[in-house]
């Protein structure tokens, strides 16, 4: 494409001398020659200091944020703009032949977009999905890095998914990515915002930086839906200035309540209450904050014009999905995998699955090396206070000593009385575990969810909890 049509509508100084572009890169390793190469100063490297670098490269133009005297520059007021809307440009802007939605908060984004997305293709709408555990165009899955996808990415799936005839495209926002503007030029035709609990404060620093990254997706939308059940909802809901409707499982006020909820170790079933509207919802997923996604996900389809009664039965036919309180085994006993890894979540998993269990609740669970310390205590309380016996083990520890961690946890346990054990190697924890297992007792493994691997030292390591429990009941037979 020609450099003209990449920098169509994009001020900027200098003089535009006309070349070929193959790809738009912020990336330094990944420029070629033909390549446009967008400067981007990040927290620990600055895309200016290698720009004459990528000129000797074969890079065919630079583009950054002050003049840096070069020949081929071109000099813009942002480059992160700059760099989403070239990347739109060079795929033909697919982004304005799309519906957006975007789900944003701490939890829950991975479910909400992927009942979305089904309940989307159950209507007829061939649908694209962006998320954590995996792309997906209409039927085809794309494996994922990112939860949210750097702009490059972004448009050339957005780009794949107008010619597949995709008509809709759902995506989880993390707030590393609207922080870093990887959705900077996009406008979402509605935005949900779930929660937001303690996490990542290891990249955002405190809570106020971390729920001001998650509101910016709200000024890059057209309408959003609110989870006022949580006080940074709540606040949102005060702060914002585009068209809204509030959902809540127990507040009156709100636009749509969840009415008649009944709960079981199978799913959720309730009402849809909004004014002059009430609709069943069935839904395959237990817990009280399946209500609350479930409910968000019902107002989404809303908001982008489903038909209501439609997208409730919608709602009502979506599966599971892979890793959110999914069922690996129920016979005499029963094993649920999660992805719960902060103190919020692991309380929503086990409060609501607790008054269902007629045995013991064993809880294996870990805290992530490399990643926020400080919400260490929170998990083990929540895990403390819900479960029967605890097992401590390791998740994802990176660069940490698995048994600093571990160490790190025991005092919480010890303190509240909890019965537990340690076995850092996750791989024998979980064999432990699954052997100790007696009737009508319920295994939760909690943090690992859809993922298939263990971080340890740097090295990525094969590890499904869903083969393993498969493979063990098998071998019981």
């Amino acid at each position: 494409m020609k450099l003209s049509a990449v920098m169509r509508g994009i001020e900027y100084d200098g003089r535009l001398q006309e070349c070929e572009v193959r790809d738009v890169m912020s990336d330094s390793r990944k420029v070629s020659a033909g390549s446009a190469f967008v400067c981007i100063k990040g927290r620990s490297f600055d895309g200016h200091s290698v720009a004459e670098k990528m000129l000797e490269k074969g890079a065919s133009v630079v583009i950054t944020d002050h003049s840096l005297g070069l020949e081929r520059e071109l000099v813009v007021r942002d480059t992160r703009l700059a760099l989403a809307r070239m990347c739109q440009n060079f795929f033909g802007n697919p982004q304005n032949d799309l519906t957006l939605i975007a789900v944003t908060g701490t939890n829950g984004k991975t479910t909400v977009t992927s009942i979305i997305k089904q309940a989307l293709c159950g209507l007829g709408h061939k649908s694209g999905l962006i998320g954590t555990i995996c792309c997906e165009i209409g039927d085809m899955v794309i494996p994922a890095k990112f939860t949210t996808p750097e702009p490059w990415d972004i448009c050339a799936l957005f780009a794949r998914m107008r010619s597949a005839g995709c008509t809709h495209v759902v995506m989880e926002a993390s707030s590393q990515a609207l922080d870093q503007g990887r959705l900077l030029g996009l406008e979402f035709d509605c935005a949900v915002f779930t929660n937001l609990t303690q996490d990542h404060l290891d990249y955002h620093g405190d809570m106020e930086s971390y729920y001001q990254a998650k509101k910016r997706l709200f000024g890059m939308a057209k309408r959003a839906v609110i989870n006022v059940d949580d006080g940074y909802g709540l606040r949102l809901a005060k702060e914002i200035n585009i068209p809204f409707c509030t959902v809540s499982i127990g507040k009156e006020g709100a636009d749509y309540c969840a009415k008649a909820i009944s709960c079981s170790i199978g799913g959720v079933e309730f009402e849809v209450n909004g004014k002059g509207f009430l609709a069943p919802v069935k839904f395959p997923m237990p817990g009280m904050y399946s209500v609350q996604n479930a409910l968000c996900a019902v107002c989404a389809l809303f908001a982008v014009g489903i038909d209501p009664q439609q997208a409730c039965a919608a709602i009502s036919e979506t599966h599971g999905v892979k890793g959110r309180c999914e069922v690996l085994y129920h016979g005499d006993c029963t094993v649920i995998c999660d992805f719960a890894h902060t103190g919020d979540a692991l309380k929503q998993l086990l409060s609501s699955l607790k008054p269902f269990v007629k045995g013991r609740m064993i809880t294996l669970f870990g805290c992530a090396g490399d990643r926020d310390p400080k919400k260490r205590p929170e998990m083990a309380h929540a895990v403390a206070k819900y479960s029967d016996f605890v097992i401590v083990s390791s998740d994802n520890p990176r660069t940490e000593d698995p048994l600093a961690i571990i160490d790190e946890v025991r005092p919480y346990l010890l303190e509240s009385g909890v019965e537990f054990t340690a076995i850092p190697d996750r791989f024998f924890a979980i064999k432990w575990a699954l052997e100790q297992l007696k009737k009508d007792d319920v295994l939760l493994l909690c943090g690992k969810g859809h993922e298939d691997y263990q971080v340890i030292d740097g090295c990525t390591i094969y590890l499904d909890e869903h083969r393993l429990v498969r493979e063990f009941f098998e071998n019981r037979k």
